[in-house]
């Protein structure tokens, strides 16, 4: 079964102003009873019906919209987030067994939230604000585990932290990112009645001072000029070792370099390390 052939004539939204429609549509879905969920549920996996996995589907799609009112304060569409979540629901009647005695809407809830957790962290900032697990579980959490507004304070923060199972340095860092507001790099005619400055500002470059860049190119090419120079001075079996294991995009192996030469690997690597030990004199001399 795939995502396309289940959503086939689904009632989604499909165009402005239809959520308040889609949702009265899917609210005149009928419930299926638990005999009626069972049977479609194998006719899908045994049979593989898609008009009873589609069923099952329709039969669901308020359960997302009930989820979705409940991601309501991040500041998204909350048809985007239907939509996110149909693709959870879909996810999970792919997968669900009707034989493990739960009901799919029990089943199907991780997949639908994961789907929309997913879509909000891509989409609430520019910038990802979650990426580890202890900061994804923080990101919907910290809200409802603060008691006041403004920041926490310590005794707060080891709190949320001991209940979230996660470091006070976590809880920390995450209401800083939740705290900061995303800004241009550059200042725009839009940003002139903000007071901050843009990044360019303040951000410090190390590469601005032409003069600076221009003494680090000219100290690379007379770093390389001396090793060159070095390797000139190397017996020819030496420069061929540090060409074959330090100079060559496919580089050599010892053994492969001490079959050529009809000696041990160890020989090999101690003409390495004689060889480089000579080159670094001479490039730092």
């Amino acid at each position: 079964m795939t995502e396309a052939l289940v959503t086939k004539n689904l009632p989604v939204p499909s165009a402005v102003g239809s959520l308040d429609a889609y949702i009265h549509a899917v609210n005149q879905i009928p419930v299926l009873t638990l005999e009626q969920e069972q049977a479609l549920a194998r006719r899908f996996r045994d049979e593989g019906d898609l008009d009873g996995a589609r069923q099952m589907v329709l039969a669901h799609l308020r359960f997302v919209v009930h989820v979705a009112r409940g991601y309501s304060g991040y500041g998204l569409a909350i048809a985007d987030l239907i939509q996110e979540g149909n693709i959870g629901l879909m996810k999970a009647v792919k997968r669900f067994d009707p034989d493990q005695g739960v009901r799919l809407v029990s089943f199907a809830v991780h997949w639908i939230r994961a789907e929309m957790h997913e879509f909000i962290l891509r989409n609430w900032r520019i910038v990802k604000v979650a990426t580890t697990k202890a900061q994804r579980k923080l990101f919907f959490n910290l809200r409802k585990s603060k008691k006041r507004l403004g920041w926490l304070n310590l005794k707060e923060v080891n709190k949320v932290a001991e209940d979230l199972g996660v470091s006070p340095e976590v809880v920390m860092e995450m209401e800083s990112r939740l705290s900061g507001q995303d800004i241009g790099f550059d200042a725009t005619p839009d940003d002139d009645d903000n007071p901050r400055p843009s990044p360019t500002a303040y951000l410090k470059s190390s590469n601005a001072d032409p003069s600076l860049q221009a003494e680090r190119d000219d100290l690379e090419d007379h770093r390389s000029e001396l090793l060159y120079s070095g390797l000139g001075e190397l017996d020819e079996r030496s420069r061929d070792i540090i060409q074959c294991r330090w100079l060559t995009d496919e580089k050599a192996t010892l053994q492969e370099l001490a079959n050529r030469y009809g000696v041990s690997a160890e020989r090999i690597r101690q003409l390495e390390a004689n060889a480089i030990k000579k080159l670094r004199g001479r490039i730092a001399a």
